[in-house]
């Protein structure tokens, strides 16, 4: 069987294109199996994996839960808002202590940047980042990617226009680093307070209106504004944000050629995408959570490989 080239999957800058390209060709085989009949194969049986969440989390979470049990490993989960955090106890022991009832892998969202990093050098089990604060996001960016290639058969040589609170996601970063990798082209496009000062040095164009970012790309994958994470405003008012930066039917229906609209939800309906455009054919926005199950079954499937 081939492997990964690494024991984590901490982000995607870790992997190698062929990283990638082995998590898709495996995710095709798992897509194959959920829908079937019968749900679930034996592979991971002999594995427990603890999901250590520190944030909250309703997708991500589920769909790692589901893909762990479609896997039939064993799975325990773990939420700080309930558990001796709360009293002062650290990250590494909180883990240790996770461990040392026999758990193989760790799935772990985390506000603080770098955490699973911090954790990989401390513990022995697979780390899985399934978010560190506004770092990355990698199987969010690896089914994104995932996506475009089951839609438009290919990412090499596809623009891709990521759209909207860029500072503040880890989405934004993971889907840079992957899409490049891929041989897709990049452009971001926001308010100038919401883009990062580094940007351009990530090799992307930039762009400040909306609509001159959806004539260039192939994609647009519209993320929403964090408001969890802003500590200062950005913006006037989320309604001025909707009129120069929403994405609605009518600016579709002005392009020449049809896109591919994507968003990593939850969706702000009315602020940064109008229901006629996330319910319309343009978007693959359910085929990007139905796909999420299948990229992170390989991605756990594949660590479960690597000692």
């Amino acid at each position: 069987m081939q492997q990964l080239s690494t024991k984590h999957l901490l982000g995607i800058k870790g992997l190698t294109a062929d990283d990638i390209q082995l998590i898709f060709e495996t995710a095709d085989n798992f897509k194959d199996v959920i829908n079937r009949p019968i749900k679930k194969v034996p592979s991971l049986r002999d594995i427990t994996i603890a999901n250590v969440f520190f944030e909250n989390s309703t997708r991500t979470k589920l769909s790692f839960e589901l893909a762990e049990k479609r896997l039939s490993a064993d799975v325990i989960n773990f939420s700080s808002s309930n558990s001796s955090v709360k009293k002062g106890e650290t990250l590494v022991d909180t883990v240790n202590n996770i461990l040392s009832m026999k758990v193989d892998m760790v799935v772990m969202r985390h506000s603080s940047p770098g955490a699973p990093h911090f954790l990989s050098k401390n513990i022995s089990a697979n780390i899985v980042n399934a978010g560190d604060g506004t770092h990355e996001h990698p199987t969010q960016a690896l089914l994104d990617a995932f996506s475009i290639r089951e839609k438009l058969g290919d990412v090499a040589g596809k623009k891709v226009a990521i759209i909207g609170d860029i500072l503040h996601s880890r989405v934004a970063l993971s889907n840079i680093f992957c899409l490049q990798k891929l041989g897709a082209e990049v452009m971001v496009c926001g308010p100038v307070t919401l883009l990062p000062k580094y940007i351009s040095s990530l090799g992307v164009k930039v762009e400040y209106d909306v609509k001159k970012a959806l004539e260039w790309c192939d994609v647009a994958n519209i993320l929403r504004i964090q408001l969890e994470r802003q500590q200062i405003k950005y913006f006037p008012s989320l309604r001025e944000y909707s009129l120069y930066y929403g994405v609605d039917k009518k600016m579709l229906d002005q392009l020449d050629k049809e896109i591919v609209i994507m968003h990593p939800g939850p969706i702000n309906r009315g602020v940064e995408l109008n229901s006629d455009v996330a319910d319309s054919e343009h978007s693959i926005i359910l085929n990007q959570v139905e796909n999420g199950v299948a990229i992170r079954m390989a991605v756990l499937y594949l660590l479960a490989g690597v000692k």
